[in-house]
């Protein structure tokens, strides 16, 4: 088989961080490379030169659109492979009237972000962060903030999945060890769906209600627009904890506000709206939220977002299936 031309359109001090060794040697074998040569990612000027006479292009954040004047200068274009979560904002209309194959590694970006936010959930029910804090300002456990923080376990805990992403269905896989009782909210999975995911299909309200954790992983789009709000943390236990990775848009953030004010419960914030939050913002000073700065997916190594990147290019050209493959269809259902 004829080699063929894959652009590589983010900029070059981000290839340690995207690509390993593996990733580039399996590349090499069925593609003859352009790099292109800015150190930031390509803005349209770059791309219009960069995808003249490529076959497939490798995107990944902050790479400009492929809209209608660069899909128009890029006649060879067949394929694209995006390392990140969401594609909307890098495709256009001439994208999709070309039929350009689109793939997302944001899979491998999920395994990332699903292990972040286990990691959360443990450490927001044994009270890591408030009980170090007691610690620290002279307390231990026979002092009154023990009875506040008191140490709880995952271990059979309700954990209210909101949204069977990618992210979620991965966060499922990791909570079995500690045979949890999932409860899941997502419109677009059947009871037999979530039966075989292992968890209880539920309504929002009644998951609410019921669960000790409630960790969000839903898309951004206007049906998810304050998914979580007022009414629905009234209904939510006292103590109950609740962690958002997904988008800052699910919650509303003034509502939480009066909520956490009440000290009724804890919230691990990886995401806000806006982001970051005001300096002057209650959840900046609140001791029982912690925010971090959109951390849950890979920082430092994204290595298998670039190896996956690969491997579906490979299987393009080859005429097998995807791992995972982006249709206009699922637009509506994605960030």
């Amino acid at each position: 088989m004829d080699k063929k031309t894959v652009a590589i359109t983010i900029g070059q001090s981000h290839y340690p961080r995207m690509f390993s060794q593996q990733a580039w040697d399996a590349l090499e074998s069925f593609a003859n490379v352009i790099h292109h040569p800015g150190q930031d990612p390509a803005n349209k000027e770059e791309l219009i030169t960069l995808l003249a006479d490529a076959d497939a292009c490798i995107t990944s954040w902050d790479v400009a659109c492929l809209d209608a004047d660069v899909v128009e200068a890029a006649p060879k274009l067949k394929a694209m492979a995006h390392m990140g979560s969401s594609v909307k904002r890098f495709v256009s209309d001439a994208f999709w009237q070309r039929n350009i194959h689109l793939t997302s590694a944001g899979i491998a970006l999920a395994r990332s972000v699903a292990e972040t936010t286990l990691g959360l959930m443990i450490v927001g029910q044994k009270r890591i962060w408030p009980l170090g804090q007691h610690v620290r300002d002279g307390g231990w456990r026979d002092s009154p903030a023990w009875d506040k923080w008191f140490s709880r376990e995952l271990y059979r805990k309700n954990v209210g999945i909101i949204g069977a992403s990618n992210v979620g269905r991965h966060v499922i896989e990791l909570l079995k060890p500690f045979a949890p009782n999932v409860l899941l909210y997502d419109p677009f999975v059947d009871e037999a769906e979530a039966k075989n995911l292992g968890t209880t299909k539920m309504e929002l309200n009644d998951l609410l209600r019921l669960s000790d954790i409630v960790s969000l992983h839903a898309p951004a789009n206007k049906h998810t627009y304050h998914l979580l709000n007022a009414e629905g943390m009234a209904l939510m236990k006292d103590e109950a904890l609740i962690v958002n990775t997904g988008r800052g848009t699910l919650i509303e953030e003034e509502a939480l506000i009066k909520e956490l004010s009440k000290g009724r419960f804890f919230a691990f914030l990886d995401v806000t709206d806006p982001e970051p939050p005001a300096l002057d913002s209650p959840l900046r000073s609140l001791d029982n939220v912690v925010i971090t700065p959109h951390i849950a997916g890979c920082i430092e190594n994204c290595n298998q977002m670039g190896e996956l990147a690969v491997e579906e290019l490979r299987r393009y050209f080859a005429g097998e299936p995807a791992v995972y493959q982006i249709t206009p269809e699922m637009f509506e259902r994605i960030s």
